[in-house]
């Protein structure tokens, strides 16, 4: 064959070939878009593998194919290689497309001329069918159509026993909840679908709400009359949601922190300025607290620090010019978290918070509101609204925080007031050494008191004559204490009755409590009657106060309604009975969402739940004759003639039992009740079957050698109209449980505030006790900015000193109008920082209502305290340590008053020397003739004591250091004078520095004193080297020499 022909012959095959190949990709073009078009979602689930294809043109044809991802490699070879075989495997697919081994080679001679030219045609796909055309079961298609309405939410869609996810929510989130992902089997294909059982959903919701920060929404089964199951087609429930639940949301879930408040927090500002004052509105959802306040922007981080908002709400109408607005920065250093609600026009008015508050707000309180609070508290409000699924929310009317002491972020920090500096833990901070409360909502009282210290004189002393009363009589507190024990978190027990969420358990918490006021109320009325308040007219007049107090408690309501729930609830019931599960079968509800409904379903009623995390169910499980109940017997008239129409129909069941056993003469046979089987006869004996013969009317469903059962008409017959009776009974327990919740809302602004007495009684026998174990005395506190405190002592310093058998020294404070700034010195480790801190802390503690760590304290009321102490930096925000304290250092001179407290601690240290000590005087000269605040300022700068002497106003004290020798101690004791020694070298020898690099350091110090330049010190280490570089000159020429 001539070279001609054998490339002529190869040119055929290789337009042979192409042919296959081009109608090959077109088929595969034409069945890729059939399955999009048809299932547009499992598309893009779609996973296509090739397995032994070699020809390039084949892969890209498929691989250019939308909608489709790759597993394993895919090898491209030769153009001539054929393909031995290829598979198309596609999942939720019905057809597995195949092409099986290339046949036999055979030869053809085609003609150039006839094969195609040009570009080949694009394949011919059908009409996209839209997503919405698809038929989803009803589950799945209520769960899209809420993916689609509460867009960024997880939704979890209750379905018998189990809380499911579906479609890409459940690939997204079931890995990240360690649960299985599963294919739900439809008539439109696989769905994705993840879940877990209901009785776990608190564990779920704290990993998506509190770890996850999401938003979740909760679709409850709500179940259907008789008339309306028919025109669902068969099902039997139908699904709503109940509620979105968010971080700031939270209302009575277990993960709730019962110490500390869970607040939800609002600003407001406006569009038009920037830098205005920016309203604030927090709440509690879970307690029903509600504050509001207006501040300037300067002031939100120290807010954010007060507060501590586990959600943060702004109007969705800021959200696209965040760029411009400083609040954004501030909530992202306070790594809030930040959620957007769009508002309507007009939803904000005074005029809207009436279906809100527990009472509505007169003319007189509404105007005392900023424009800014209202716009605030609308916007709090609304959100609440729309995340309860427009549940009823009685709230606490809001409460303004301008009467109240201002604590900045720094403070809050080198305070420890919340946490520990340095570990951030709570043991060791200024709240784990008060916190003596018996009660959780005590708990959150005495936090919040301490993050808000009061600024009334007569809110202080009505506080501190309390403590006052339980220090003096330690028999009463006690009393006291033990009765409160008894007592439930109150607070949050009545929201979950404004809210609809109560269960039985709930009543009887009330009660108990309602029980606890009247037993305090009787406990305070017998002291008064015992003359326990010893004789003289001013102790008298202290302990009067707990008289004032208890005089808020109204107990005549509350006292009948918790004898109602007594005489109502059975408590010995409810703390055995089990709540039905779904007696429904699980197959009707797994048919529930497939594409064929049920088709019979019982047309019994469904049972009413007592508890909303109890699934609804109809009373097909019926328990024996021990069965319990929630309510007791007489609870209601038609409860009591109930549950006599049961006690007669038991009755009838044990003649129908004892006339078979006469009948058959065989003493073993029994009438039972069984899941899944109903109501049945069984006989155990050696010739069951035989004996059962003899029974008119029975019929044979099962039998062993020894044993039988059977169908008996006359039991089935009684067993029904039981059932229908036990229907009854529950469905009359809910009224009457109703009822009571009904009485409970009617008193629930009477219930919280005796709440509230029991809360300061609680705070009160708190600091009374740590009073009296510490020797901490009672504050005189007046209107004047000056302060005396005599023997002074760090709280929590002095409680770990004590813990180790050593003691505190303690230090006197005098400021005034002589010495309203203190100038402090001395060496380091002395104490200047401790008594920085101290003289802080026992100023809020004293505006608390609390006794103080000190022999003596007068004190002038402080609005503002602020704190520079401590070294830190913020790299995240490239903020270095210098400028960090140039920060703080800035806020309290722009922002302290005269009546501030202020301690500045070591300004101008990140610096050079005299940088430091021009910013230093800059300062003090501040703080001395612009803010006229009381200031504590320490520092090693002593030249400064030097250049403020002209300020008349400075008072100069100093601690120093006691020297023994070679040994020395710490003299903490502080002295007036200043102390030009720092002695820095024995706290490095101390910490364990060389002993070469204390002398080099001791040499530059004498040289720098004597006020010369350094020069290069002569050590031990160099006279060292210098006799080893000798010996060695002295070896190297004694071997020249050699």
């Amino acid at each position: 064959m001539s070279s001609r022909d054998h490339l002529y012959g190869m040119s055929r095959r290789a337009a042979s070939f192409l042919g296959l190949l081009s109608s090959v990709a077109e088929r595969i073009a034409q069945t890729t878009a059939d399955f999009t078009a048809a299932r547009p979602y499992h598309a893009r689930m779609t996973t296509v593998r090739i397995i032994h294809h070699r020809c390039p043109i084949v892969t890209n044809a498929i691989i250019k194919q939308p909608y489709l991802s790759f597993k394993g490699s895919v090898s491209c070879r030769s153009f001539c290689s054929t393909p031995s075989s290829w598979v198309v495997l596609a999942s939720n697919t019905k057809s597995l497309s195949k092409i099986s081994k290339a046949p036999k080679k055979t030869r053809k001679v085609v003609s150039l001329d006839d094969l195609p030219q040009g570009l080949l045609a694009s394949p011919k796909t059908k009409d996209v069918v839209p997503q919405d055309v698809i038929q989803y079961p009803p589950v799945i298609q209520q769960v899209r159509n809420n993916i689609r309405k509460y867009d960024g939410c997880v939704i979890l869609t209750r379905v018998g026993n189990f809380y499911e996810m579906y479609l890409e929510q459940a690939e997204e989130y079931g890995p990240l909840l360690n649960l299985k992902v599963a294919q739900k089997k439809t008539g439109v294909g696989n769905v994705p679908m993840s879940g877990f059982q209901y009785q776990y959903l608190l564990k779920y919701l704290r990993i998506l709400v509190m770890d996850l920060h999401k938003h979740v929404v909760i679709s409850e089964e709500i179940p259907l009359e008789p008339a309306d199951r028919a025109k669902s087609g068969g099902h039997i429930f139908d699904r709503k949601v109940k509620r979105v639940i968010t971080a700031g949301t939270l209302t009575d879930e277990d993960f709730l922190n019962p110490n500390m408040n869970n607040y939800l927090l609002s600003i407001h500002m406006s569009s038009s300025n920037v830098t205005e004052k920016l309203g604030l509105a927090w709440l509690d959802l879970s307690s029903s607290n509600f504050s509001v306040e207006t501040i300037d922007i300067g002031m939100l981080a120290s807010a954010l620090a007060r507060i501590s908002p586990s959600e943060v709400v702004l109007d969705s109408s800021l959200k696209e010019c965040q760029q411009e607005y400083p609040v954004f920065s501030i909530l992202k250093e306070a790594r809030c978290r930040v959620s957007w609600h769009a508002v309507p026009t007009g939803e904000i008015s005074s005029s809207t918070w009436s279906q809100f508050l527990e009472r509505p707000l007169t003319e007189a309180e509404i105007e005392e509101y900023s424009a800014e609070e209202m716009a605030a508290a609308g916007v709090a409000l609304h959100y609440v609204q729309d995340r309860l699924q427009n549940s009823e929310v009685k709230l606490q009317p809001p409460v303004r925080r301008d009467k109240n002491m201002s604590i900045d972020k720094y403070s809050i920090k080198a305070l420890e007031i919340k946490t520990t500096l340095r570990d951030d833990f709570f043991k060791g901070s200024l709240l784990h050494v008060l916190r003596k409360t018996v009660t959780k909502s005590g708990s959150r009282m005495l936090t919040d008191n301490l993050m808000w210290p009061s600024l009334s004189l007569a809110v202080i002393n009505h506080r501190l004559d309390l403590v006052e009363t339980f220090v003096e009589d330690v028999a009463l507190r006690y009393e006291i204490q033990e009765l409160l024990k008894r007592a439930f978190d109150a607070s949050r027990l009545l929201t979950r009755f404004s809210l609809g969420l109560a269960e039985a358990d709930d009543l009887l918490e009330l009660s108990k409590t309602i029980q606890v006021m009247v037993d305090l109320v009787h406990c305070i009325e017998q002291y008064r009657e015992d003359k326990h308040v010893p004789g003289t007219a001013a102790i008298r007049t202290q302990s009067n106060a707990i008289f004032n107090l208890m005089a808020r408690i109204d107990i005549k309501g509350p006292k009948d309604l918790a004898k109602q729930i007594s005489d109502a609830v059975d408590e010995d019931g409810l703390s055995e009975t089990q709540l039905p599960s779904i007696s429904v079968p699980d197959m009707a509800l797994v048919q529930e969402t497939q594409d064929v409904p049920v088709a019979k379903l019982p047309d019994a009623e469904p049972e009413l739940p007592l508890n909303e995390t109890t699934h609804p169910s109809v009373p097909s499980q019926l328990e024996l004759r021990d069965e319990f109940w929630i309510m007791k017997r007489h609870a209601s008239t038609r409860l009591k003639k109930l549950h006599g129409d049961l006690d007669r129909s038991w009755a009838e069941h044990d003649d129908l039992m004892r006339e078979m056993q006469r009948e058959l003469g065989v003493p073993t046979v029994a009438l039972k009740w069984k899941s899944g089987l109903g109501y049945f006869g069984y006989l155990k004996h050696r010739m069951a079957t035989k004996i059962i013969d003899r029974l008119e009317g029975a019929r044979l469903t099962s039998s062993s050698k020894s044993t039988a059962s059977f169908q008996y008409p006359p039991w089935s017959q009684l067993g029904e109209r039981m059932e229908d009776i036990r229907v009854l009974i529950r469905t009359e327990e809910q009224k009457v449980f109703s009822r009571l919740c009904d009485e409970v809302e009617k008193q629930i602004e009477t219930l919280r505030r005796n709440a509230k007495v029991l809360d300061e009684l609680d705070v009160a026998c708190s600091n009374a006790t740590v009073a009296s174990t510490q020797n901490w005395v009672r504050p005189i506190l007046h209107s004047g900015t000056s302060q005396t405190i005599v023997g002074g002592r760090h709280p929590m310093v002095d409680l770990n000193l004590a813990e180790k058998g050593r003691g505190f020294t303690a230090n006197d404070c005098r400021m005034n109008s002589q010495e309203k700034l203190l100038f402090i010195t001395g060496p380091n480790m002395a104490g200047k920082s401790t008594f920085l801190r101290q003289n802080a802390l026992i100023t809020i503690l004293a505006q608390t209502g609390s006794f103080v760590p000190a022999t003596y304290a007068e004190i002038g009321l402080v609005d503002k305290v602020f704190s520079r102490v401590g070294s830190a930096d913020n790299l995240s925000r490239d903020q270095s340590t210098f400028m960090v304290e140039m920060l703080e250092s800035a806020e309290i001179l722009r922002n302290a008053t005269e009546r501030s407290f202020v301690i500045m601690d070591e300004v101008g240290r990140g610096t050079t020397p005299e940088d430091g000590i021009a910013l230093g005087f800059a300062c003090l000269d501040h703080l001395a003739r612009a803010n006229k605040c009381r200031a504590l300022f320490a520092t090693h700068f002593h030249v400064l004591a030097d250049l403020t002497k002209g300020f008349g106003n400075v008072g100069y004290y100093c601690t120093d250091v006691v020297q023994d020798g070679s040994d020395f101690a710490y003299d903490h004791q502080l002295r007036p004078g200043v102390n030009r020694e720092s002695h820095a070298l024995k706290v490095a020898r101390l910490a364990g520095l060389p002993e070469q690099a204390i002398e080099v350091a001791a040499s530059v110090l004498k040289q720098l004193n004597a006020g010369g330049v350094p020069g290069l010190p002569k050590t031990k280490l160099d006279a060292d080297n210098s006799s080893q570089q000798h010996q060695a000159v002295h070896d190297e020429s004694t071997s020249t020499n050699e």
